[in-house]
């Protein structure tokens, strides 16, 4: 190939030289998400024999961790998945459904007109957990204490924390300090912001993954099992019931 069929070649696969993202080239696999070290993770997870899906399952979690001003457990997400092997683009819906009793009539008898924006009365029924398990479930192919394992060490021993995140957390400081202080003891920790990268950790999230883990182990060795174990112990066992005593006996200030 001459020069400038060279210069020809490389103007039609990239017109535009100029990026303030780098392209993502390779042989092996690519990942790429918001955060550089859930990135590390889901490329960690398919050097070790794990596929696409396992990938997207232990970045997800790991974003949980390392982005908590943007997304977590309490949340919700739509997935869409393309499995070569299927031949077809299939939808995950795991968009947080309104609790049962979540009623215009119950609003109302609280004198609202309007869901408030925050606090327990703004709350969905969380499908995050629900939703990678099943992604995981039906496409993935390692275990789920290998997939969680990231996700459990960044929130155990720490990250460095974003500078975006500690602005966040800065900014509904007092609100948490007066009003959720189950939420300042997690993210105030002292009674102070976080400062930016420095080393922030979530004792409770990880114990809680810790457990799940434990729990889904319990249901032997099979890894679909575990997977639904798992999500028992999410949906039906201790998270929902510490999810229902909290609502039940804290009052939390809302918009």
């Amino acid at each position: 190939m001459t020069d400038r069929n060279k210069r020809t070649f490389m103007t039609n696969v990239n017109p535009n030289t100029f990026t303030t993202r780098p392209e993502i080239e390779g042989t092996f696999g690519v990942v790429t998400t918001t955060h550089w070290i859930a990135t590390a993770v889901g490329m960690a997870v398919l050097e070790k024999g794990g596929n696409a899906f396992d990938a997207a399952v232990a970045a997800a979690f790991t974003l949980q961790v390392v982005e908590p001003h943007l997304n977590g457990p309490g949340g919700d997400v739509p997935v869409i998945v393309h499995d070569t092997r299927r031949g077809k683009t299939e939808v995950i819906c795991g968009q947080g459904v309104a609790p049962a009793g979540a009623t215009i009539a119950h609003y109302r008898k609280e004198g609202l007109d309007l869901v408030p924006g925050t606090g327990l009365l703004a709350a969905v029924v969380p499908g995050t957990f629900e939703t990678w398990m099943m992604l995981l479930r039906d496409y993935g192919t390692m275990p789920l204490a290998e997939v969680l394992a990231p996700a459990i060490g960044y929130a155990q021993n720490g990250h460095p924390l974003l500078e975006r995140a500690s602005a966040t957390i800065g900014t509904v400081a007092q609100l948490f300090r007066d009003y959720w202080p189950t939420s300042a003891a997690v993210y105030l920790p002292g009674n102070k912001v976080p400062a930016a990268a420095s080393l922030f950790a979530n004792a409770a999230l990880a114990a809680t993954y810790r457990r799940i883990v434990t729990e889904a182990e319990s249901a032997g060795g099979d890894r679909i099992a575990q997977i639904e174990r798992a999500r028992k112990s999410w949906s039906q066992g201790f998270v929902a019931e510490a999810i229902d005593r909290f609502c039940r006996s804290q009052d939390i200030m809302d918009t």
